[in-house]
């Protein structure tokens, strides 16, 4: 390019408002999120989605909701929590470690009992008495004491009259994630997962689910909220509202997720 043809690239760029690719590229900062292990789908395509528009770079880690809490309170680099559950998000806002006014129920999650593909467990006509069949060894759920998911499954299992016969039989994950992970490698026959995790192509192609009725377990109502420590709040918030946007409900509700009404 003559110098001729650089300048007049900076003058077009300036007037029209944008900077050559490579200086964009370097001027845009990082976000840091942690996230929900429900979210590891949709959450995924959100990021990517708000990447293309934006151009920044979105870092994701997921885990047990109530695992992030100790490592925001001990000054984690987050930039946004999206929780499984609203009530940690109103926990931090209320220790003076999260902005109020950011505060966005995203999603409400389900609850499924799912089964790998040449299971002899049909969970469709079963229901909850799937957890009862002679082939059940083993049952997968999170821990109740990070995962909101855990918590929502022993509800679940309380209310369906089964949990003190099944306590012995009961193997726990961190996270959803990770409990998934015990039903698809073989480590337990079935599993209480996250609707999430069924609907995703990995899990989708490779077993079966029955989706657990909203009245045996507490609602999984989840929520982001924008951490004070953030260094780039304005960037932050732009993701929140690109969740909230049309493309970022097309993508939680592909995965299961019900957007509540406030937010539509």
């Amino acid at each position: 390019m003559t110098r001729i043809g650089a300048l007049w690239f900076w003058v077009l760029a300036c007037i029209v408002g944008v900077a050559p690719p490579s200086r964009a590229a370097e001027s845009l900062p990082t976000l840091t999120v942690a996230a929900a292990s429900d979210l590891q789908f949709a959450l995924g395509e959100i990021a990517s989605a708000f990447e293309r528009a934006i151009g920044s770079a979105v870092k994701v880690s997921f885990g047990a909701s109530g695992s992030f809490v100790a490592q925001i309170t001990a000054g984690a680099p987050f930039d946004l929590f999206f929780s499984a559950d609203e009530a940690i998000p109103q926990h931090l806002i209320e220790a003076g470690l999260a902005v109020p006014e950011s505060f966005h129920r995203y999603a409400t999650g389900r609850l499924v009992l799912w089964v790998p593909e040449g299971s002899p467990i049909d969970v469709a006509r079963e229901g909850m008495k799937s957890l009862l069949h002679p082939s059940v060894r083993r049952i997968a759920l999170a821990s109740p004491i990070h995962a909101p998911y855990g918590k929502a499954a022993v509800a679940a299992l309380q209310s369906s009259g089964f949990y003190d016969r099944l306590q012995p039989r009961l193997v726990f994950g961190e996270n959803v994630a990770q409990a998934a992970q015990f039903v698809q490698s073989g480590n337990a026959e079935i599993g209480l997962l996250s609707l999430s995790h069924a609907t995703a192509a990995p899990m989708k192609a490779r077993g079966r689910f029955w989706l657990i009725p909203a009245e045996a377990a507490f609602p999984l109502h989840q929520a982001v909220v924008l951490l004070k420590r953030s260094g780039h709040p304005a960037l932050s918030q732009s993701l929140i509202d690109f969740t909230r946007g049309e493309e970022g409900k097309a993508i939680l509700e592909r995965y299961g997720f019900t957007i509540p009404s406030e937010a539509k």
